[in-house]
């Protein structure tokens, strides 16, 4: 089994062909770069005999044969049921096709609760449900002095008018991890839904669907390796009492019910590759599954790791503000700097080959909550294949924007 102390960083970036072009990538939190591995995969579903799902010719049977696979990848990703899977465009598209199911049967004194440290793909789409339903939002305060959201916030704004609590698994902004097993739970108490933003959270930590409490669970495969599309994760028997638009010769099984169109089905078949490529990170031995959770694992471990550097020397340096300070939080930090803005430093970072990004990147809500308004700051990211040469690269450029 891999562990923190064999994981080999060296081995996994020979498999990204993107780092042969010699930037230090701390983007990741805005899409990962992608290992060969699925690349190749992609390129072989495209090349290969394809049609419509059936079962009569080649072409129609490879096509069933890729959607089945990524039903699977997915939930053992997730710990979920296959047949719980939902693929669609974009996390953000699925979010707000079931905030109109949902929304539905919502009316006047209705209630549903968003966050203030949310990404905004997890809050418009509710707010918006709600306002055309007459329905009322409530909103779960971020703190901005720790960049906590505790579950004593969610509890102060739950009733039992509550329809649904949307909250994230790990802020994309400042990594915040809140307790979502709490949360869940507070909301289960009111008879409400959990809808759980889980595209930050998937690509740094094993995740359990059960575990977190999660009705419905959202992520996007391009953020944890793959290609770009969105999925939700939900038990097969609550899909069954959700009925969306359709086409009318379009069938109404789940999940199918909810994905409108073809799927991409070269894009699946990336996905179930970078499923397998965080699996055999985590050794050989046991189910898919049970080397996903070791993985994820020793992501961790191994981001953390970085994260920690980074801090270290950070807290060290004159002018710059660290905004990720979260007892639990993935490696995603944010910076802000005192004499200058956080997009220049950001400029001169990428002159130096170092891909970190400034922005509020769509957590608009947590970014006014911090007091930073809609300009946010300088977010520094770890991935799998950050090594530490990276770190020092990133060092060396914000040492010298702080001097």
């Amino acid at each position: 089994m891999t562990t923190a102390t064999t994981y080999d960083v060296a081995a996994v970036r020979a498999d990204f062909p993107a780092l042969r072009a010699g930037a230090a990538h701390f983007d990741g939190p805005g899409g990962s770069q992608v290992p060969r591995q699925v690349a190749h995969a992609v390129a072989a579903t495209l090349g290969s005999p394809i049609a419509n799902r059936g079962s009569v010719t080649e072409a129609e049977r490879n096509a069933d044969a890729v959607v089945v696979a990524a039903r699977a990848a997915v939930a053992d990703l997730a710990g979920g049921d296959p047949g719980g899977v939902v693929f669609g465009r974009s996390m953000t598209q699925l979010t707000y096709d079931l905030s109109r199911v949902l929304a539905a049967g919502w009316g006047p004194g209705d209630e549903v609760v968003v966050t203030r440290l949310d990404h905004d793909a997890n809050v418009r789409p509710w707010v918006q449900a709600a306002a055309a339903r007459g329905a009322t939002v409530r909103w779960a305060d971020l703190d901005p002095a720790t960049g906590e959201l505790a579950p004593e916030a969610v509890a102060a704004v739950l009733s039992d008018r509550t329809r649904l609590v949307a909250v994230t698994g790990a802020s994309n902004l400042i990594g915040t991890r809140p307790d979502v097993p709490a949360i869940t739970t507070l909301a289960h108490e009111v008879g409400a839904l959990a809808y759980v933003d889980g595209v930050h959270l998937t690509a740094h930590a094993a995740v359990d669907v059960a575990a977190l409490g999660a009705d419905l669970y959202a992520c996007s495969p391009y953020k944890f390796l793959g290609p770009h599309l969105g999925c939700v994760v939900a038990a097969p028997e609550l899909l069954e009492t959700l009925h969306p638009d359709k086409l009318l010769p379009s069938t109404d099984a789940v999940p199918e019910r909810f994905e409108l169109g073809t799927l991409p089905y070269e894009l699946l078949a990336g996905t179930t590759a970078a499923v397998d490529y965080l699996a055999a990170l985590g050794g050989a031995d046991g189910d898919r599954r049970t080397r996903l959770v070791a993985g994820m694992a020793a992501v961790e471990a191994h981001e953390d790791r970085l994260r920690q550097r980074v801090e270290d020397a950070v807290d060290g340096l004159p002018g710059v503000t660290l905004w990720s300070r979260a007892r639990h939080r993935t490696p995603t930090l944010l910076l802000t700097f005192a004499d200058r803005p956080a997009a220049e430093v950001s400029r001169a970072l990428a002159a130096r080959g170092v891909n970190a990004p400034a922005g509020t990147f769509y957590a608009i809500e947590a970014s006014r909550r911090l007091g930073l308004g809609d300009t946010g700051g300088l977010r520094v990211g770890m991935a799998p294949y950050t090594d530490d040469a990276d770190v020092d690269r990133l060092l060396e450029g914000l040492r010298e924007a702080s001097a």
